[in-house]
């Protein structure tokens, strides 16, 4: 009798291989993600404010954290080394690069005002304000 050859099969091993990386890639930046973001900001509530749809990737979010302190992935700043940050990042990305301005609802007006302005004198035009839209139960 004659044997038939056997039906070729797919090598699955590479392409799990690919899928497991993928998921540790993913896993990996949401975790680094979530540790630029300082918890102890609690921002103020806006509920009639509307939701961001897509997010930026280019997105700078800054910090202003109840005593006035500036931070950018929790790195505290002086106001005169943001300055020097941000007309750096604008010669090399340009103007167009949003920024997200997280402050404590208790923050006092004058550091926000302060970041808002130093974005400005930088060339940044693209300014947001992180908020609640609804208290957490």
């Amino acid at each position: 009798m004659k044997k038939r050859p056997e039906e070729p099969g797919i090598n699955m091993t590479p392409m799990i291989d690919v899928v497991f990386q993928l998921i540790i890639f993913f896993v990996t930046t949401a975790d680094m993600q979530q540790k630029a973001i300082d918890e102890s900001i609690k921002l103020a509530l806006a509920p009639h404010a509307k939701p961001v749809e897509v997010r930026d990737p280019r997105e700078i979010v800054i910090e202003v954290d109840k005593d006035g302190k500036i931070s950018i992935a929790r790195t505290y700043m002086s106001p005169d080394y943001l300055l020097t940050l941000m007309k750096k990042t604008v010669a090399d990305q340009g103007q167009t690069i949003p920024v997200v301005i997280r402050a404590d609802g208790d923050t006092h007006h004058e550091a926000v005002r302060a970041v808002m302005d130093t974005c400005t004198k930088a060339g940044l035009w693209k300014v947001k304000f992180a908020a609640v839209k609804e208290k957490a139960g």
